[in-house]
């Protein structure tokens, strides 16, 4: 059965990449990603198109969260043989930023690989989408993305309580061809197995909110 991004809290969208922007950010991939599980992707011009909001990806945060949708934060995920790690069943529970402003709210802070993280207000985590768009194949074998269905209208889950309400909600491995995109509410509980056949599992992983953040903060962007 189809999931519905309204109801389930993802979807997916076949064939949201053509075959050249595939092949230019497979070989942006391999650049930037080798023997890395995860590159953080800042001032790429091959981006802006792609993720603007008339662009293949853009446009449908665009469908979603209005023309003032925007990339705020682009990662770029593997799984290798050497690089194939699993992540427990979570919500994503922080943003990136230019800077670090103290602001009410707005905590605790973290630094990753030299970019401010702050947790914001949960209800700035609700607004926002994610879109996964898979360079390769990501078959059940291939580490495919794990989600709760429906656990995106779950509010702010305790971190220690997070697996178990993943049970209640049941779980749905977001299976992909190359070129297909899963979209999902950001707050949605989600985890990822190690895969069972490592190989090529390239995701470019964008983050999209339509608003301002308060007291001088700033989107990190890309």
């Amino acid at each position: 059965m189809s999931l519905r991004i309204e109801t389930d809290g993802a979807a997916l969208v076949s064939t949201a990449l053509p075959r050249d922007e595939i092949a230019a950010l497979s070989a942006l991939a391999n650049s930037l990603a080798v023997g890395r599980a995860g590159v953080r992707l800042f001032g790429q011009p091959l981006l802006v198109d792609i993720l603007a909001a008339h662009g293949s990806i853009g446009r449908l945060a665009a469908a979603r969260l209005g023309d003032a949708a925007r990339p705020v934060r682009a990662i770029l995920f593997d799984k290798t043989a050497e690089a194939n790690w699993a992540v427990p069943w979570h919500q994503d529970r922080t943003i990136a930023v230019r800077e670090r402003r103290d602001v009410a709210g707005f905590s605790p802070w973290s630094t990753k690989a030299g970019i401010a993280h702050v947790e914001p207000p949960f209800a700035i985590i609700e607004r926002m989408i994610t879109i996964r768009a898979h360079l390769d194949e990501c078959d059940a074998d291939n580490a495919p993305l794990l989600i709760a269905p429906g656990s995106h209208r779950a509010g702010r889950v305790p971190a220690k309580q997070v697996a178990d309400v993943a049970r209640e909600y049941g779980s749905r491995a977001c299976l992909a061809a190359a070129g297909d995109a899963w979209i999902y509410a950001t707050s949605i509980i989600h985890a990822s197995e190690r895969a069972h056949v490592p190989r090529l599992r390239r995701v470019l992983h964008v983050d999209y909110a339509a608003e301002a953040l308060p007291g001088g903060l700033a989107w990190l962007g890309v």
